[in-house]
């Protein structure tokens, strides 16, 4: 089966999580290119701040407010989406929030309410992405993690939801192609990413949460998902460091090892958490980057992989030079 993907240009996008972060950085780039975007988060007056922005600059924009984690929202979002621009070609489920603790801290409300949002919010999205898409045909994008692939300690139940997000992603593939419906689906695996994302995050920890270096400019991701909408690919990693992640997570063993030296004090500022104020379970602050103070990265790495075969080669070569790396340090 040949899944046809339209032009960006010509495209009705839908985007969950828009008011901040990948969602907004994509939705941006999106309208730039002409296509006509839906954005959709808990806050209204600011995803209403964004639409305006966006027309503005020339583009078509609705903002629909809406909880990912309740289907009923999800369906009026796709509905209001076909009222204003006639269908739906591509649907990305980006919201997400996070939480930095010990998983035997955490408590059942929270780790149920991300599983709310970066769970069920993509089940209830890709489900109602797939009614409105079964017919014409279109995209569906997932936004997963380099913890789809391995776990970080400090982020179990964040970590978890990803793998989730995977394992729910690749079986929904393998199902709608055994029926030839016409619809792309890939799961992108960003690194780290200078969003809000930390700064929203709810913390049990004294020390306010941050992102393991390198950071990557999200930008790179918005580039990587908008890849997607026009081209069918099943996986794309945002930033080598995910990738080598990835080849990493072959060797366990060394990876625990590795992770309990140095992964506990690379998730930690030098800055307090007290008084900070989280999204979990209320809507977070917008913008596209957050705190980050250090140089946000371009990831050569994910643009390559968008390129010919030739730079897929080289990528693979590379790719193998540090798992034989990894087998010997095991060794």
């Amino acid at each position: 089966m040949r899944v046809t993907l339209r032009p960006l240009a010509e495209q009705r996008i839908v985007i969950t999580g828009a008011s901040s972060g990948i969602g907004l950085a994509t939705a941006r780039r999106a309208s730039a290119a002409g296509a006509s975007v839906a954005l959709v988060a808990r806050d209204g007056d600011e995803l209403r701040a964004i639409a305006g922005e966006l027309e503005a600059s020339g583009g078509r924009a609705i903002a629909v407010a809406a909880d990912v984690g309740v289907r009923q929202e999800i369906e009026e979002a796709a509905a209001a989406t076909v009222a204003a621009f006639g269908g739906i070609d591509t649907w990305v489920n980006d919201a997400g929030v996070d939480l930095w603790g010990r998983l035997v801290d955490t408590s059942e409300a929270d780790h149920r309410r991300l599983f709310e949002t970066n769970y069920w919010g993509v089940v209830h999205g890709s489900l109602v992405a797939v009614e409105h898409l079964r017919a014409g045909g279109g995209a569906l994008i997932n936004i997963g993690s380099v913890e789809s692939d391995r776990a970080f300690p400090l982020q179990g139940a964040y970590a978890a939801s990803k793998q989730a997000v995977k394992g729910f992603t690749d079986a929904l593939r393998m199902e709608l192609e055994e029926r030839r419906l016409p619809i792309a689906i890939t799961l992108v695996k960003p690194g780290s990413i200078g969003t809000p994302l930390p700064d929203h995050a709810k913390t049990y920890l004294d020390r306010a949460p941050r992102l393991p270096k390198p950071v990557y400019e999200p930008d790179e991701a918005a580039r990587a998902i908008l890849f997607a909408a026009e081209h069918p690919t099943r996986d794309i990693y945002v930033g080598a460091q995910a990738r080598l992640v990835a080849i990493a997570a072959r060797f366990p063993r060394v990876l625990d090892l590795v992770s309990e030296r140095f992964f506990f004090d690379a998730q930690l500022s030098d800055r307090a958490a007290v008084g900070r104020l989280d999204n979990l379970h209320r809507p977070g602050l917008g913008g596209v980057h957050g705190r980050h103070t250090g140089h946000l990265s371009r990831s050569w790495y994910t643009r390559l992989v968008q390129r010919p075969a030739a730079g897929r080669a080289l990528i693979a070569a590379g790719a193998g030079a540090v798992a034989a790396a990894l087998y010997r340090a095991r060794r």
